[in-house]
């Protein structure tokens, strides 16, 4: 399997000078299964570098959202595949009471917020609710549960072969619970990050600012970090980078992740902030190859 970052950022995209090296584009990763088929996994802007990056082949792609807010929705309309008839392309997402996956979506992707309808892409298009047991995807198992964060919202776990992604990038598992000492089956998302060969998760907030920010769906940094030594998972990338957050601010937030990974007991390469255009390659050994440099 192997796993490519296209949109890091949380909230609202924040291009700049001081957000080159992390970015600034919206939540969306690639991953490319053993068989060659694609997965989008949320669809911020970064997913529209990722339409440019497949060019004008046939495209056959499952596009997994985690919820639909805006900042994981707001590419869809500028990703170019969907503007081509030989692309298939198949939506998937969390289920409501409210309204299906299709109709809530097309409150986006219509006037008066998108020049176009839903009804109007060329692409052949389909919307899945996420089943609430395991369903396949070419090699890749893959399962979805309900994790702590506003309104409906998913974690996804990826198994093809003996290899294991798990994505949950908007996640507030300690709120009002000390992860340390909660039992396992207690813990939000647990169940889907248990021995992951790569976690990409929620590390909005440093320590400090997470007080002001209680109930507002993101993790700091210590309560990721304790989230995935409970979990065990063998490698960790934190993600949706607050917007506020330059590149600086971001290394100190790296450099104190790897401080208290290695207090904890694991090795300091096994934590790291995510950066676009950063690729990982998930070997059966469980190591995750280093990420190729942002921007490249």
């Amino acid at each position: 399997m192997k796993v490519k970052l296209w949109g890091t950022r949380g909230s609202v995209p924040s291009p700049g000078p001081e957000t080159v090296r992390y970015g600034g584009n919206t939540s969306c990763v690639g991953v490319t299964l053993s068989d060659g088929s694609l997965l989008a996994l949320d669809a911020g802007t970064g997913i529209r570098n990722l339409g440019i990056s497949l060019g004008d082949a046939p495209t056959r792609l499952h596009i997994l959202l985690t919820h639909l807010h805006l900042d994981h929705i707001q590419g869809l309309v500028f990703f170019a595949p969907a503007f081509r008839p030989q692309t298939e392309i198949v939506i998937w997402g969390p289920a409501s009471p409210e309204a299906s996956l299709r109709d809530r979506i097309a409150r986006y992707i219509s006037a008066p917020l998108s020049p176009v309808e839903v009804r109007e892409l060329p692409c052949d298009v389909s919307f899945r609710h996420c089943p609430e047991t395991e369903w396949e995807i070419g090699p890749a198992r893959i399962r979805a549960a309900s994790v702590a964060h506003r309104g409906p919202t998913l974690g996804y776990r990826i198994d093809d072969g003996d290899v294991s992604l798990a994505y949950i990038p908007d996640h507030e598992p300690a709120l009002g619970a000390d992860l340390d000492a909660l039992e396992e089956e207690w813990i939000s998302g647990f169940s889907l990050a248990r021995d992951a060969t790569l976690l990409i998760h929620d590390g909005q907030y440093a320590d400090e600012e997470y007080p002001d920010h209680v109930g507002w769906g993101h993790s700091a940094t210590s309560h990721a970090l304790s989230f995935a030594r409970r979990a065990r998972a063998r490698r960790t990338v934190l993600f949706h980078h607050d917007p506020m957050h330059s590149d600086a601010h971001l290394d100190g937030i790296a450099a104190t992740a790897r401080r208290r990974w290695e207090e904890l007991g694991g090795a300091p390469d096994a934590i790291e902030l995510g950066a676009e255009r950063a690729e990982y390659a998930l070997s059966g050994d469980g190591a995750a190859a280093a990420p190729a440099a942002a921007g490249a």
